[in-house]
């Protein structure tokens, strides 16, 4: 009878234990949910941040693929406008992307910028000032008007007139050097306002004028006492050029600039001379053609003068010509000059002939 009641005893125990730790089980399950109910705004926010930076720490950290195409160019008159260019003597760099694009485009002059590695850039005085004239300064609030532009002895001379001045003419002549960050740098040694010398750009075009440079709003250009500094990067229409010039000389009626330090090394597919534009590597697209490992080079229907180029022109100066391709699909076109598309010779001036 004693055994009997002790086993009861002890079943009813075991139970107890049992219902007691199952009531716990259920409370500490109750507990820890509505904890992670009140964290869980909390934690999921926590967690979309700490995702986020890994994200962004692995985009930073993955490698950008570089899309320019490798170029290099000898003896072209290459064409911002039907009235600005500028003479590339010899020059190597690349043709990069910009903005969302992801492959240089012929047909569209903003979609890429023309990186120079090293180049030697001649500028004529008149193409300088229609830069000025029909670009930096072309918006009608502009203090600047009829700019003009002429070598006199090795010096740069600036005629032009204060607009915001009642029209009133100036003129600075001055030594070209470059600053160390590429720029130009006129150093103004003789200013002239109403034809009476004054002491400074800034006596000569106001207050107004300083402050509106100071401000950015003329791009490219800027003023340190009596010099005034041009950007070549800035005020040159698109495709904009992106290198710091290192040497600046007067050479007869032209600006000669020199960019990079040495030479560079040359494209595979480059001649060794003549009048060309090279092109290499990765995609270019020009009109409905997209080029994969591009390997195509512009050449000069007439080698006796420069290439003339124009880019907003070059379909129809290569419908002019003729284009041949190789069976390794290396391309090679032979384009007549832009001056020569028209019986009429353009406002620009073509550059005699080396």
């Amino acid at each position: 009878m004693k055994a009997k009641l002790a086993k009861s005893f002890s079943l009813r125990q075991n139970l107890f234990c049992s219902v007691i730790g199952m009531i716990l089980v259920l409370a500490y399950t109750v507990t820890a949910a509505i904890g992670a109910a009140q964290q869980s705004p909390q934690s999921k926010t926590e967690r979309q941040e700490k995702q986020a930076e890994a994200k962004q720490k692995e985009t930073s950290e993955k490698p950008t693929k570089d899309a320019s195409v490798r170029t290099q160019m000898g003896n072209v008159n290459f064409r911002f406008a039907d009235n600005i260019s500028v003479q590339i003597k010899s020059l190597t760099g690349a043709l990069v992307p910009v903005g969302e694009h992801d492959m240089p485009v012929m047909d569209d002059k903003n979609s890429f910028k023309i990186h120079i590695d090293t180049a030697d850039i001649q500028i004529y005085p008149n193409d300088l000032e229609n830069v000025l004239n029909s670009y930096v300064f072309a918006r009608p609030k502009s203090p600047f008007g009829s700019i003009s532009i002429f070598i006199e002895k090795g010096q740069l001379k600036i005629k032009g007139r204060l607009r915001d001045k009642g029209n009133i003419p100036f003129e600075t002549i001055g030594t070209l050097t470059v600053t160390s960050d590429g720029r130009l740098r006129l150093h103004g040694e003789k200013i002239k306002a109403l034809h009476v010398p004054v002491k400074g750009l800034m006596d000569a075009f106001g207050i107004e004028m300083d402050e509106l440079i100071k401000n950015g709003k003329v791009p490219g250009v800027s003023t340190e006492g009596n010099d005034l500094i041009l950007d070549l990067q800035q005020i040159l229409p698109p495709p904009h050029i992106e290198g710091a010039v290192k040497a600046i000389r007067v050479e007869g009626n032209v600006i000669a600039t020199s960019f990079g330090k040495g030479p560079a090394k040359s494209l595979t597919n480059a001649p060794a001379n003549g009048n060309f534009m090279a092109y290499e590597g990765n995609q270019m697209k020009f009109g409905k053609l997209t080029m994969d490992h591009a390997d195509m080079i512009l050449f000069d229907i007439d080698p006796a003068d420069p290439l003339d180029f124009f880019l907003e022109h070059y379909s129809e100066q290569l419908a002019a010509g003729y284009t041949k391709v190789s069976a390794g699909s290396q391309l090679r076109v032979y384009m007549k000059d832009y001056e020569k598309l028209h019986r009429q010779a353009s406002p620009k001036s073509k550059a005699p002939a080396n």
